[in-house]
């Protein structure tokens, strides 16, 4: 089955970075697009960054342009979002993506926390 797991969340301080992850399993990654969300507490899920399966078009929220950079290796079948220069605004679950056929499959999330 479609299997999507986050890792490397964490607390970190303003201004700071992380490395996200998402590994994938149970479908043919290579060929499918990725996606980034969060939602943070009391909001809606929102988006944060795609990438296409060959990693040639890449698109970005507003709010994180600049900031965060979404990459893919699709020999590892593992999606990346590199978040740099962090805000408390960033706090929130970060979730990799992916659908086809007007399905669409989540992971479980890994939760990034900005805070002095």
């Amino acid at each position: 089955q479609v299997q999507l797991v986050e890792s490397g969340g964490g607390l970190v301080q303003p201004g700071g970075s992380l490395n996200l992850s998402c590994a994938a399993s149970g479908f043919s990654f290579m060929y499918r697009t990725i996606n980034w969300y969060r939602q943070a507490p009391g909001k809606e899920r929102e988006f944060v960054a795609t990438i296409n399966s060959s990693g040639g078009t890449i698109d970005y929220a507003d709010s994180v342009k600049g900031r965060f950079k979404i990459s893919r290796d699709n020999a590892k079948s593992t999606a990346y979002l590199r978040m740099n220069n962090l805000k408390p605004q960033d706090t929130a679950v970060y979730y990799c993506n992916t659908g086809w056929a007007g399905e669409d499959f989540w992971g479980r999330g890994t939760q990034v926390t900005v805070s002095s």
